[in-house]
């Protein structure tokens, strides 16, 4: 019961609801959508649209947006590979530079919104672009080659890690259930972040600015330290994104992470994540995430058109966005403030009302 109640959960099982009932309606459409070849490939489609989601859950929570995470995915996903291919780097390295540059970008970010006050709208709108341009030029102006051959068994360990790496439930030949190791990885970020920001004194702050930053303050709130966190916490789970991108297709690409800014506002606002700061919960970015994957799934073995599906999410963003601005009263004028003015006037009149 106490996890049934918690503040947010309502909304997070009403999506949880409109998931299953998503499913039954692609599995109506086409059978092989809940077949066993499908299924493991839907949760591996899940991993990346999660791990943005809780990039973007984190700093929407404080009552920001980060608009630079699709293009420290493409840095990451160019950086990495640049250094692994034309600079005949080890993978282990090479993840741990990329990671490094990741995060200073993230610490920018959390300093321009934190300590110099920019609207976190023009703040990373301006590190988005440097980043793009970033993975633009890391290797030319083109895309790179493949990590496998200059990097041999350690280029394979590196993408089993983060892309191919699975566990067959059954017969090996014929497994029941594949466990692929990037579901395993999503599944290891969700809990640590989740404990971070719902069992630690930094997930409470990150709470009461998105709440409240001048109570907050006054309370003996790090405002800047907090903001820095929630930033450096989408940095880092944006540059693991990249890092899943190059695994996936074993070499870089300028484009990687284009859109995703979109991909990870919906994950989290879809999953029950205040845009207006202060409120969500972790695990609806796991339903957020789901419902995003198996929109694309489900679409495409409808052989729906791309238009359709750009279409079809779009809507589910606005409505979700415009749910949650009323359901919390900040939209003018929108049923929770009717309501709201009424009841204190009936208030007001029955007080006014001469006993009988």
């Amino acid at each position: 019961m106490r996890i049934v109640t918690q503040r947010g959960m309502a909304q997070v099982l009403t999506v949880a609801v409109g998931l299953v009932l998503l499913c039954v309606v692609f599995a109506m459409i086409n059978p092989n959508f809940i077949s066993t070849r499908n299924i493991p490939n839907l949760l591996r489609q899940i991993v990346p649209f999660l791990i943005i989601g809780i990039a973007q859950a984190y700093v929407l929570i404080t009552g920001n947006i980060d608009l630079s995470i699709g293009s420290v995915v493409g840095m990451s996903c160019m950086m990495s590979a640049t250094l692994m291919t034309r600079g005949h780097m080890n993978p282990l390295p090479a993840v741990i530079i990329t990671m490094a540059v990741c995060l200073i970008f993230g610490l920018i970010n959390g300093i321009l919104v934190g300590k110099f006050k920019l609207p976190p709208f023009i703040a990373t709108l301006g590190t988005m672009t440097i980043c793009r341009g970033i993975a633009q030029i890391a290797n030319g102006g083109r895309n790179t080659d493949s990590i496998l051959k200059p990097t041999g068994a350690a280029g394979e360990v590196f993408r089993n890690i983060f892309y191919q790496g699975k566990i067959d439930f059954g017969d090996p030949k014929n497994p029941v259930f594949i466990l692929y190791s990037g579901v395993i990885l999503a599944a290891v970020i969700w809990a640590v972040f989740n404990f971070l920001l719902s069992r630690t004194r930094t997930g409470r702050h990150i709470y009461a600015i998105g709440s409240n930053p001048e109570a907050a303050k006054l309370s003996g709130v790090d405002i800047v330290a907090t903001t820095c966190s929630a930033y450096l916490i989408s940095a880092f789970c944006a540059g693991t994104v990249g890092l899943i991108t190059m695994a996936t297709t074993t070499l870089g690409t300028m484009d990687a992470g284009n859109t995703y800014e979109l991909y990870a506002v919906a994950a989290a606002v879809i999953g029950g994540v205040s845009t207006l700061g202060g409120q969500g919960l972790l695990v609806g970015v796991i339903v957020g995430a789901a419902i995003w994957a198996v929109l694309q799934n489900g679409l495409s073995l409808a052989n729906a058109q791309v238009a359709i599906k750009n279409i079809v999410v779009g809507l589910i963003v606005v409505l979700s966005v415009m749910l949650d601005v009323v359901i919390r009263g900040g939209a003018s004028g929108g049923p929770k403030s009717l309501f709201t003015k009424w009841f204190r006037r009936a208030g007001e009149n029955q007080q006014a009302t001469p006993p009988q």
